[in-house]
């Protein structure tokens, strides 16, 4: 019994690892992808890195923050992305942020489709 329950504490921190790693992957993605596709110059790398940093401390603070219930975690999380946009169309273009727009809303849109179920599935259960 406490072999069972080892085996299944050791596969839920080996996931949580997994999935981890798959959000860095695409992180590292995404932020490939803004960094070419809107052709930003030195200077804005810097500043886009720079504010990846800053926020990403930010969040990795809330989500480790024990004393917040799930909805607040997500609350300030929603919170602090549209101060990065924020702060993130202060340095891009018109054009630049008219492209970003539209890529966020295709990744939202890619995202929505992957995590849900198609009507076909959720009729047969």
């Amino acid at each position: 019994m406490l072999l069972l329950a080892i085996s299944g504490m050791v596969a839920t921190s080996s996931f949580a690892q997994e999935k981890s790693k798959d959000m860095q992957q695409k992180k590292a993605e995404w932020d490939k992808k803004v960094k070419e596709e809107l052709k930003l110059n030195a200077d804005q790398i810097a500043k886009y890195d720079a504010l990846n940093k800053e926020y990403g401390d930010k969040m990795t603070a809330i989500s480790n923050d024990a004393s917040l219930t799930k909805d607040s975690q997500k609350e300030k999380m929603m919170s602090l992305k549209k101060e990065k946009e924020t702060k993130l169309f202060g340095f891009l273009t018109p054009e630049q942020q008219t492209k970003y727009k539209e890529m966020k809303e295709q990744m939202m849109k890619k995202a929505g489709t992957a995590s849900k179920p198609s009507k076909k599935a959720a009729k047969t259960k």
